[in-house]
């Protein structure tokens, strides 16, 4: 990459930056749900089937103990509910409720939200955006 398109490229990725920063929905979601933001990324990667404990662990990215707190935390408040595993005694399922769908479909609603800015943006640079950046995205199965 030349150093001018180096340039631009840092100051695009500045622009993208300050955009998605400056809009962030996490405290606009954790306020609308009276849940932690932590307690909302559960909800939301919690897919229509059960997962195991240690399943959920990964898909968060964080230590066992914590996701049990928080699971225990969502159960109390009717979010999700463990269940015996099929299979492995030792092991317990999780599954969102009616109730922790909900949760999670309003979180979605309020992050989907677009910043009022880009309402104004035609759509063709709107598409052309969105090519660009799809264009950028990892594809599945690449790191």
């Amino acid at each position: 990459m030349a150093r001018a398109d180096a340039d631009l490229a840092r100051r695009v990725w500045r622009a993208m930056s300050d955009l998605v920063l400056d809009h962030d929905r996490k405290l606009a979601v954790s306020d609308a749900l009276g849940l932690s933001w932590a307690r909302v990324q559960t909800l939301r990667r919690l897919p229509s089937e059960p997962l195991t404990m240690r399943e959920l662990a990964q898909r968060l990215a964080a230590d066992p103990p914590y996701v049990t707190l928080m699971v225990d935390d969502l159960e109390k408040r009717g979010l999700v509910q463990r269940l015996p595993h099929p299979e492995d005694r030792r092991a317990k399922l999780v599954r969102l409720t009616a109730a922790g769908r909900a949760a999670a479909a309003r979180a979605d609603a309020i992050l989907d939200e677009p910043p009022a800015a880009l309402h104004d943006v035609p759509a063709k640079d709107l598409a052309a955006l969105l090519g660009v950046l799809e264009g950028l995205a990892p594809k599945a199965g690449t790191g």
